[in-house]
């Protein structure tokens, strides 16, 4: 079986939504209507009945990723998060905490050995280099795991849509392997809200951890799917169903084509 050629994406853009009522936000500027980019996935599909399509989700810190895969798991999609991957690695007695460990000193250590990743945050999101290096002792781990949770769904022939969840899937250019990429945005003082609520930072803290992200707008620019969440929740997932629906019919095609 030859594995299918270059395709067309179209970009769709689904009507504005939110995570929390606060009014509406910034509208990111107008991308182009299509664009082309090579289906660079890693996994085919092995048989009929096994034929997923795998899509990536990321987004920056805040923007309402967790409520988006919460969604799309309700609706039937498999998840798996690469952050929540990446705190399992980094747990006391893994090959990759004692990398970290010995990379940045027992000072990211709470009394009961575990690594404080507040303490932590603080020194790679100030440190460009720093950020860098820890990325590259975590990220092979993770994208390896990532990989054998994949190969494990496919081998047992679930069907449906993979959806991996990973805050630094654009950066690290690992969307490229996805069939589809979705990318959640919302107004950056909505984020800015949220992170001094969900993790008790100054607001100065919260704008130094956004500014060490890439732009939401450079994402939004290669995203087959964008889901804006500054407005309601009923908002947020009319946008998530409408992008599902259109998931599942390009996963239908694929396996006709298969």
């Amino acid at each position: 079986m030859k594995p299918p050629p270059p395709v067309t994406r179209t970009r769709i853009d689904i009507p504005r939504a939110g995570l929390l009522a606060t009014g509406p936000g910034p509208t990111l500027a107008a991308m182009p209507v299509a664009r082309q980019r090579p289906a660079g996935r890693s996994f085919r599909c092995a048989m009929i009945s096994g034929c997923m399509l795998h899509v990536g989700l990321t987004g920056n810190i805040a923007s309402g990723k967790s409520h988006a895969t919460a969604v799309f798991a309700e609706l039937g999609a498999h998840i798996i998060d690469a952050d929540a991957i990446a705190h399992e690695l980094l747990a006391p007695g893994t090959e990759t905490y004692r990398k970290v460990v010995a990379a940045f000193g027992p000072e990211i250590l709470d009394p009961d050995r575990t690594i404080n990743r507040r303490r932590l945050g603080a020194i790679i999101f100030n440190d460009t280099e720093k950020r860098l290096l820890l990325n590259g002792l975590v990220h092979p781990d993770v994208r390896t795991e990532v990989f054998g949770r994949i190969a494990k769904l496919e081998a047992e022939g679930r069907g449906g849509i993979i959806i991996v969840d990973a805050a630094l899937m654009v950066e690290s250019g690992f969307y490229k392997i996805y069939d589809k990429l979705i990318v959640v945005h919302c107004a950056p003082q909505l984020q800015i809200a949220r992170i001094v609520s969900r993790d008790g930072l100054t607001i100065a803290e919260a704008r130094a951890r956004m500014a060490a992200q890439m732009p939401a707008e450079e994402k939004v620019k290669i995203a087959d799917y964008t889901i804006d969440t500054s407005g309601t929740f009923r908002q947020t997932r009319e946008q998530i169903e409408a992008i599902y629906r259109d998931l599942v019919l390009h996963q239908l095609e694929m396996k006709n084509r298969a």
